[in-house]
């Protein structure tokens, strides 16, 4: 992780065949594109590696969620259970829905628990909004039981866990819908790019009219189509799609470097009596795009993420003083601010997010740091971490 680490010739033939044979609008132009048809091919290549019957290509990964939640039928006023441990995107997708974000507790998978999202569970509850943070699931079993029991979709944000699987079912695939990302940082890179991923023909079909204006995609003149719903403009385009048909014939590679290096570092840190490694609860679908360790104390992590980034060592992340990824440092979530006024404003019992206070989740992201794993590393590259580990460790000895 990221992909574009292997862009190679295989990425400019894609984008060439769209520039030479090809047209660059996802849809119609039917006699201009000589049947080069990038976003349908890396449709059919994903529900291929994954096993789904539908995929369906959007513009990037947030409006995946976007377009996920309105064609499950979530929608204004509706609760949707959210960890404070995400993107900001994830909040984000539901604020703009007009629907209602509910902070549950993390647990050491750094995903929801089955308990915090027991616990807040309300009549109002209509979605749960799971995300495999870090490449990698929760107790998925658990996890679904829930939602069945009470009557929830349960929506994956696979965006950073693209190609990891749960007992043998890709990661995305388990709920009745899911969403991938395929921007710039991500497993599969797209330059910009998500996809939204259901067995659920009703839901498929929402989606694709959703991203498109409400378009149904019938017959092949776009002008005489129906609209059978509202919708936006969330389409991918075909240069974009060309660059993921590359990528996308890349994951298995991606995935066997990722899980080699992960495991050169993981095989050296388990001497370390402070250091407790994150529980993946199927190890061997894990998607290895981070690293994640849990140490003793808030004191002892920060310790050790100063004196890795006085090493030089690139690519640590303190996600809890981190403003892309922890509830507490977003004052813009916590106030609700926008450039206009939001829906959730209407909303007379909305929560008071400034007072949200999820301390399980407090605890044990303030004692976790992640290290991204890198694709292009030389085992001199691995080695230098691991020494630079080695000299952390030891001066707690």
């Amino acid at each position: 992780m990221p992909g574009f680490e292997l862009f190679d010739d295989a990425e400019k033939q894609q984008i060439n065949e769209v520039m030479e044979k090809g047209f660059t609008f996802r849809y119609n132009f039917d006699g201009m594109r000589n049947d080069v048809w990038k976003a349908r091919e890396l449709e059919g290549l994903i529900c291929d590696t994954l096993k789904v019957k539908h995929a369906h290509l959007v513009s990037s990964g947030t409006n995946a969620l976007s377009t996920a939640l309105a064609s499950a039928g979530i929608g204004a006023g509706d609760e949707v259970i959210v960890p404070p441990f995400t993107f900001v995107a994830s909040v984000e997708a539901i604020v703009l829905a007009g629907a209602i974000p509910v902070f549950a507790e993390i647990d050491e998978t750094l995903t929801l628990s089955p308990e915090g999202i027991e616990a807040v569970i309300t009549p109002k509850t209509k979605a749960v909004n799971f995300v495999h943070m870090c490449g990698s699931m929760g107790h998925m079993d658990e996890i679904k039981a829930i939602c069945d029991k009470h009557d929830l979709v349960l929506l994956e944000d696979a965006c950073q866990a693209t190609g990891g699987t749960y007992k043998g079912q890709a990661l995305g695939t388990i709920g009745q819908v899911g969403a991938l990302s395929f921007d710039s940082v991500k497993t599969i890179s797209c330059g910009e790019g998500g996809a939204i991923l259901t067995n659920d023909d009703t839901i498929y079909t929402h989606a694709h009219q959703y991203s498109d204006h409400g378009h149904d995609h019938i017959g092949a003149d776009r002008g005489a189509e129906s609209h059978p719903i509202m919708g936006t403009n969330y389409r991918i385009s075909e240069m974009n799609a060309a660059i993921g048909v590359a990528q996308w014939k890349k994951l298995d590679r991606i995935l066997d470097i990722q899980r080699k290096n992960k495991q050169a570092l993981k095989n050296a840190l388990s001497q370390y009596d402070e250091v407790a490694f994150r529980v993946i609860p199927d190890e061997a679908g894990d998607n290895a795009g981070f690293l994640s360790i849990i140490l003793p104390s808030e004191t002892r992590t920060r310790e050790v993420v100063k004196a890795l980034g006085e090493a030089g060592v690139p690519g640590v992340f303190y996600w809890y003083a981190n403003n892309w990824h922890y509830f507490k440092n977003w004052d813009h979530i916590q106030n609700m601010t926008g450039p206009a006024k939001l829906p959730i404003e209407l909303i007379a019992d909305r929560p008071d997010y400034t007072q949200v206070s999820t301390p399980k989740s407090d605890d044990i992201m303030s004692r976790t740091l992640s290290m991204l794993i890198n694709l292009s590393w030389s085992d001199e590259d691995i080695q230098m971490r691991i020494d630079a580990f080695a000299k952390v460790f030891k001066l707690n000895v």
